[in-house]
């Protein structure tokens, strides 16, 4: 990896991203890129990636995109495509820009839409597999019901109050994603074509109890991915698995890293 601080900024196309750099424990072992939630932010993973680097021994990398976190803010109304911008203009060059040489991509909700457009848009060799925690390919009655209560929660309760401890711009990070979801020519967006071209092997971790989706989208990834595509359903846990139930989940990311890194002698030590 280029030499990176623990926290600091990237511009990455026009851009300053905020991120936080965890270094592997075990020399020379892969690394493991973290793309938050709709509402995330590096912060909001909380001690997630500590978790992971000790159980893995990867380098860990997140980062807060555009709109979030620390990051810059973006111009709203976001387009409607703005996953695809992420994960076929964005992602590349932030990729590069670290230095990234091997690993895994493990993305949450709107991230885990992002690491699926980009690994079945390109072939990268570097990538050795990925993690999809609640990820979306097409959108769900479920999904806009719940994403139009939370607009009522967010203007009508302190929600407002707890996401500004996360995001320099409260209100471009929530409405640059709630207004997207919430236009009705939305209702049409669907990446599920991504998935036959995904040429690593995929693992996904859904809450049993997931409010913003159903299983139907871990059987579209089983439908058209010729990879072999791994489902872990947490009990007890909604939407965020790795909040709600982290033992659970690491165990099940953790085991999925070390296969699908088995030939890593850096992971392998660890």
């Amino acid at each position: 990896m280029t030499n990176l601080t623990p926290t600091g900024f990237l511009d990455i196309g026009g851009a300053s991203l905020e991120y936080r750099w965890l270094a592997p424990l075990v020399p020379d072992a892969p690394t493991i890129v973290m793309l938050h939630e709709g509402l995330g932010s590096v912060g909001l993973w909380g001690d997630f990636p500590e978790k992971l680097q000790h159980a893995t021994g990867a380098g860990i990398f997140a980062y807060s995109r555009a709109g979030y976190g620390q990051s810059s803010p973006v111009a709203l109304p976001r387009p409607l495509d703005y996953m695809h911008r992420e994960a076929l203009d964005v992602l590349p060059k932030l990729l590069d820009a670290i230095g990234f040489k091997r690993g895994l991509l493990l993305g949450h909700s709107d991230g885990a839409s992002i690491a699926t457009i980009y690994a079945g848009a390109h072939q990268d060799h570097r990538l050795n597999g990925l993690v999809l925690i609640a990820p979306h390919f097409i959108v769900e009655d479920i999904s806009i019901k719940s994403i139009a209560a939370i607009k009522t929660t967010f203007e009508t309760t302190d929600l407002k109050t707890k996401l500004a401890r996360w995001h320099k711009d409260v209100d471009n990070a929530f409405y640059g994603w709630n207004g997207a979801w919430l236009d009705p020519k939305f209702r049409d967006w669907d990446i599920s074509e991504y998935l036959a071209y995904i040429r690593v092997p995929v693992m996904i971790v859904q809450g049993a109890n997931d409010q913003y989706g159903t299983l139907r989208q871990a059987e579209i990834a089983q439908e058209e991915c010729y990879c072999p595509v791994d489902l872990k359903i947490i009990a007890g846990a909604g939407h965020s698995p790795h909040r709600e139930a982290p033992g659970p989940t690491l165990e099940a990311i953790v085991q999925f890293a070390k296969a699908a890194l088995r030939d890593d002698p850096g992971l392998q030590a660890a």
